[in-house]
């Protein structure tokens, strides 16, 4: 399954999402993504902010720019099912998942940061618990790991369950170095966990990693798209236009021709063959990794930033109760410090504070006396 991330490069536009999806469909994907975005959902708006084409912005006040009405993602994937595409949409939050259901996408992705937002992912299983006590598929769940530990991939899939969910290996950096990737993660996992996994590629290339990463046994490959890398969206540089995607596609469906011919161990070790006969025996090297699970060098200072913590949401004293509208699950990002892990919401909701604590602050737990 190849998923052209479409994100919010659209832009707020219906008109240019229609474009990307025709973009994606010329391409020969099977999927398109779009990202449901609530800035409150994702960022504090004292976050930090983003260099832009046009000068420094808010990061949170870039974000708030990108949200749309619901009408939208729905006048989306009927133009994306009318292409014969599938519809995938990750939501950042408990508001966005419950009016993504509304719609039955044909999967739900849990991007990387998001992939310890422990209120959304009990909230996403409790739906699918509920679907299958009522007989019906579960909806397809795609969970990107991105700057995540073991620890954090096993905890959401216990939560999630591993029914109809494939996991995809990911480096949270943008751009991804090439030699960072550990593609052989892609097995790893996958012996690990017992869940189909794939490849979520932030790399420049259009053909090395997921390459390589359908050589290592990927059942899935999803990749960024642009109508041009030109443009401001937050992640056209790092995405393909459309003639790379091709080149992609047509790539992997070489691999798919190989591994249907020769079956999964020699079609496998054809295509290393040919990707070391492009791109040299060392380069190949550095881009499989050693298959160990660790976080990539790229990914080191962003553990615990762009992924969720704890954060209060205004000003507060010493003194007061925290109720659950003082705190939220937040992506940490570029200024603030990080807080606690979210698992612990119900916990720090009726604490007593002991000490002042500004807005956007990082919950500690130096912060709190006592329960109420």
């Amino acid at each position: 399954m190849i998923i052209a991330e479409i994100g919010t490069a659209h832009g707020g536009s219906l008109a240019k999402a229609r474009k990307l999806i025709d973009a994606a469909f010329f391409a020969g994907a099977d999927a398109v993504k779009f990202q449901w975005v609530y800035a409150d959902e994702i960022l504090h708006p004292d976050t930090g902010t983003v260099d832009l084409p046009g000068g420094k912005i808010k990061l949170y006040d870039r974000f708030k720019a990108l949200e749309v009405p619901s009408d939208f993602f729905k006048s989306a994937m009927a133009y994306a099912h009318k292409k014969n595409l599938l519809f995938v949409c990750s939501p950042f939050g408990l508001k966005s998942l419950r009016e993504l259901l509304t719609l039955k996408p044909d999967a739900v992705k849990i991007a990387s940061p998001e992939l310890n937002h422990i209120p959304l992912l009990r909230a996403l299983s409790d739906f699918r618990t509920v679907q299958k006590a009522l007989g019906d598929a579960v909806v397809p769940v795609i969970l990107s790991s991105g700057v995540s530990k073991l620890a954090d991939i096993e905890r959401s899939l216990d939560i999630i369950g591993k029914e109809n969910v494939t996991l995809l290996h990911c480096i949270t950096s943008y751009p991804a170095p090439e030699t960072e990737y550990n593609v052989r993660l892609v097995s790893t996992l996958h012996d690990m966990f017992g869940v189909p996994c794939g490849i979520s590629d932030h790399s420049l290339d259009p053909v090395l990693v997921p390459v390589l990463a359908a050589s290592c046994g990927s059942v899935m490959t999803e990749k960024h798209i642009t109508l041009s890398k030109k443009t401001d969206g937050l992640d056209d540089p790092v995405a393909l236009e459309g003639e790379q995607f091709a080149l992609m596609v047509r790539s992997l469906r070489q691999c798919e021709a190989a591994k249907r011919r020769y079956g999964d161990k020699r079609g496998g070790a054809r295509i290393l063959k040919e990707m070391r006969e492009q791109y040299g025996r060392k380069k190949v090297r550095e881009v499989l990794g050693t298959g160990i699970k660790t976080l990539a060098p790229s990914e080191i200072e962003n553990y615990g930033r762009t992924n969720r913590s704890l954060h209060f949401m205004h000003a507060m004293k010493a003194g007061d109760v925290v109720e659950e509208n003082d705190i939220a699950v937040l992506r940490t990002e570029k200024t603030l410090t990080p807080g606690i892990s979210p698992e612990y919401f119900e916990t720090i909701v009726n604490a007593r504070l002991s000490r002042d604590v500004r807005a956007g602050a990082g919950v500690d737990w130096e912060d709190i006396v006592h329960r109420r």
